[in-house]
């Protein structure tokens, strides 16, 4: 036997009661945090049909000058859809951000085809202009659509190589994590730790030979000596002295 669910709505009832009533019926859960003041408002994000709306996300975001300026995020000034990667009505305490590098190769060669021809196209499909004739995927842990970004437009600032491998970060690098789980560290007796480790700034004040050479009684240990206090397991556990933190 089949049922049917009829829903009466009586003159009585005002539009507003009307729409939050069936809103309610249709929401799919809660917003996030930082959207929970939307949550009586679809219209604010939603349109008819077309769903969410990118030129209604721009509407609210288009000042923040926090996201736009910095360099891991300025992408987002040329970005033209937003739902790839920002996901709501996953309840409160959830962030409405998942980051997909693969929806953003996406969004940047569907933005290079429309702007093809187009010299003065400086959105994210001409960051991806140089790198789109890759033909293979670098290792195992990147797609080949991952591998036609350009890693070093958002991530130059994090690299701790300091352009010694160059800007093709994919080369070694999935965009999971940035740890490398292939990653073979040299010999702990290895004194070349310099080809590749920078000193901090105290290193090359009075500190280091007030504090820091002392605190491994190595009074006589040069800066470029890493091997002579440090253990490869950590930049803090030193040889004789253990794990240690002086700030």
């Amino acid at each position: 036997m089949g049922f049917v669910l009829v829903w009466l709505i009586t003159p009585a009832e005002s539009s507003w009661k009307q729409a939050a009533t069936w809103q309610r019926l249709a929401e799919p859960g809660s917003l996030s945090a930082s959207h929970a003041h939307l949550e009586n408002n679809c219209a604010a994000c939603h349109t008819s049909v077309t769903g969410v709306e990118t030129s209604k996300c721009i509407a609210c975001h288009a000042n923040n000058e926090s996201l736009l300026q910095r360099q891991p995020t300025s992408f987002h000034a040329s970005i033209s859809s937003c739902t790839e990667c920002h996901l709501e009505h996953r309840g409160w305490g959830e962030r409405p951000t998942n980051m997909d590098h693969e929806a953003l190769a996406d969004i940047g060669m569907r933005q290079l085809m429309q702007g093809a021809g187009d010299t003065e196209n400086h959105g994210l499909g001409a960051q991806l202009d140089s790198w789109s004739d890759r033909g293979a995927a670098p290792h195992m842990h990147i797609s080949l659509k991952e591998a036609t970004l350009n890693c070093a437009t958002c991530h130059a600032n994090d690299d701790r190589h300091f352009q010694l491998f160059g800007h093709d970060c994919a080369q070694c690098h999935a965009t999971d994590r940035w740890t490398i789980p292939e990653f073979q560290h040299p010999s702990a007796t290895s004194k070349d730790c310099a080809q590749c480790h920078q000193a901090p700034p105290s290193h090359y004040m009075m500190h280091f030979k007030m504090i820091s050479a002392r605190v491994a009684g190595k009074p006589h240990a040069r800066v470029d000596q890493c091997f002579q206090c440090h253990q490869t397991t950590s930049w803090n556990d030193i040889l004789g002295a253990g794990l240690y933190k002086h700030h």
